[in-house]
């Protein structure tokens, strides 16, 4: 039976955020990372029933790469649009929004559903 908690992600955001202090971001877009990398965790746990999603997270020549790793071979749909009175189903308009690129990648078992940010220049 899933826990109707979403597990801690207190872990992974803590690590972007010291990734992202550590190299200078501003405050407003590790807040737009945090926010996005939160959307996808809680997804993970949601629609997977992943109780320990697997994050990575990457910084290289200044572009962010976070990606989040379930069991699900399912890969996610983003709603064609986003009804602003639905509960839910607006996760990836949301991390669309806040980020430069997102995607998912199937893998051997699962799926990562990632994102990327770009540093100012």
């Amino acid at each position: 039976m899933r826990a109707f908690n979403p597990p801690d992600w207190s872990a992974a955001r803590d690590e972007l955020r010291d990734v992202l202090n550590a190299s200078g971001w501003p405050d407003d877009v590790i807040a737009d990372a945090e926010l996005a990398l939160h959307e996808l965790f809680v997804n993970a746990w949601k629609h997977a029933g992943s109780q320990a999603p697997l994050v990575v997270v990457v910084l290289l020549n200044r572009t962010l790469r976070v990606s989040v790793s379930d069991d699900s071979p399912d890969l996610p749909e983003q709603r064609a649009s986003a009804d602003p009175y639905e509960l839910s189903g607006r996760g990836l308009h949301l991390v669309r929004s806040l980020t430069h690129r997102f995607g998912s990648d199937p893998r051997k078992r699962g799926k990562s559903v990632w994102f990327e940010l770009d540093a100012a220049a």
